[in-house]
């Protein structure tokens, strides 16, 4: 039996390597975007980060629920079609589950793909959604107020490798994204403008849970 304190050292540590794999993967696509002309500040860096990451933690959302419908016996319904799933166009896969480099687009090819096929795509689940309700909807909504600001298809080609690497599959994996997310939103406000209006503080969401009691 493994002691209780040397269980928890170790949890501790993945954990911690866990959170250093996230920031690590964030800088390296913050790097990326600081070479792209038409992203210049904080807000720029977490808008386009964020359509990718939502991308790739709605595909990583759904394997789960896809394996939990087939140990049930259950056919799983996709939300993004398969032309659109992140497997296909932003990492696709070899048989051995290696990186497919000779079937990914890239270049021009890639930022034609994601300005006049992807983004249409998704910003038309608004108008297919039955109501505002419906996570298809919020689909529409979030793509209709996004641009891609790459302009370099090499750049989107490294950011979404670097996003591919990451994975939301576990509560904890999960836990310590929402930790960085927040504190890149809250980075936002001290950039300027109106980016802080996203990022609430942790006390005042303590309160809030105090006196809701969801």
């Amino acid at each position: 039996m493994i002691p209780r304190w040397e269980y928890q050292g170790g949890e501790k540590s993945v954990r911690k390597n866990k959170k250093r794999m996230f920031e690590q993967a964030f800088k390296n696509i913050d790097d990326v975007l600081w070479k792209e002309a038409g992203c210049t500040t904080e807000l720029d860096y977490t808008e386009q980060s964020s359509w990718m990451l939502f991308l790739k933690y709605l595909d990583d959302l759904e394997h789960e629920r896809s394996l939990e419908s087939e140990l049930v016996g259950k056919a799983y319904a996709y939300i993004i079609d398969p032309a659109h799933h992140w497997s296909k166009w932003a990492a696709p896969k070899k048989s051995d589950g290696t990186f497919d480099h000779d079937n990914a687009l890239t270049g021009d090819d890639l930022i034609q793909y994601v300005n006049t096929d992807l983004f249409p795509y998704l910003q038309g689940f608004k108008q297919r959604a039955s109501g505002p309700d419906t996570i298809e909807y919020k689909i529409g909504e979030i793509f209709g107020e996004i641009k891609n600001k790459f302009q370099s298809g090499y750049s989107l080609r490294d950011a979404l490798e670097l996003m591919d690497s990451l994975r939301f599959r576990s509560q904890k994996e999960k836990h310590e994204l929402s930790h960085l997310y927040e504190a890149k939103i809250k980075n936002m406000g001290n950039a300027g403008r109106n980016g802080g209006e996203y990022y609430t503080p942790r006390p005042l969401i303590r309160a809030m849970i105090q006196v809701v009691k969801p």
